[in-house]
């Protein structure tokens, strides 16, 4: 695939625009480790190998080990490797992205709500709608992944 359009060339104002949202999560009281998990399990829901490739290569860079990395898709089942916090935050990124299917029910609410206060709950909510809307621009733009790029 060959990508469609440079976003970053045509809309600059509104790439910087997400560029002070994630700025503002960066800042936020979450652990980055945690930040990139999540948006690593989003970009999997919605098969974005951009940010795939991205994300994966910020964890490693941040010391996550590879097998952590790996089951990211399958934390449920290597749960061990994911503390509470990071297993609520990945449900959570998970009921809320496929927010049509799921309409992100009470019980999601409440526990995810039991390991994160209400500031962090919103700024975790905002992290995954911004990688959400990161996701689709990527793929709708045909965003090549640096893998690729390195071939």
């Amino acid at each position: 695939m060959s990508k469609r359009l440079d976003y970053n060339q045509i809309a600059p104002a509104g790439v910087k625009a997400l560029g002070g949202v994630y700025g503002y999560i960066m800042q936020s009281s979450l652990p980055p480790v945690l930040v990139d998990l999540v948006y690593l399990r989003i970009s999997q829901i919605n098969n974005c190998a951009y940010c795939l490739d991205m994300h994966t290569r910020d964890l490693l860079k941040k010391g996550q080990n590879i097998e952590k990395i790996a089951l990211v898709q399958a934390w449920r089942e290597a749960s061990n490797l994911f503390d509470e916090r990071e297993r609520a935050a990945l449900a959570w990124a998970e009921t809320v992205t496929r927010v049509a299917d799921t309409g992100v029910p009470d019980q999601a609410y409440e526990a995810v709500h039991a390991v994160f206060d209400e500031r962090e709950l919103v700024d975790l909510t905002i992290a995954i709608g911004l990688m959400n809307t990161y996701n689709r621009m990527a793929i709708s733009f045909r965003n090549t992944p640096q893998a690729a790029l390195e071939k």
